[in-house]
């Protein structure tokens, strides 16, 4: 993603992702982009709650 990484908006992009799928109109070349792009999606997520994840623990050490 170019722009800064939001979760909710990689969520969103996600959802319609599985919506496009789920009504069975992605083509093969389509489905491809789709499934890379949603790779590329989970991955950037788990990064942030598990980045999210350490900085919570991290200030409820200090309280």
């Amino acid at each position: 993603m170019a722009e800064k990484f939001s979760y909710e908006k990689a969520k969103a992009e996600l959802e319609e992702i599985l919506e496009e799928l789920e009504r069975g109109e992605t083509g093969v070349d389509t489905l491809a982009k789709h499934v890379k792009r949603a790779s590329e999606l989970i991955r950037l997520c788990r990064e942030k709650l598990r980045s999210t994840e350490g900085e919570v623990d991290n200030l409820l050490k200090d309280l």
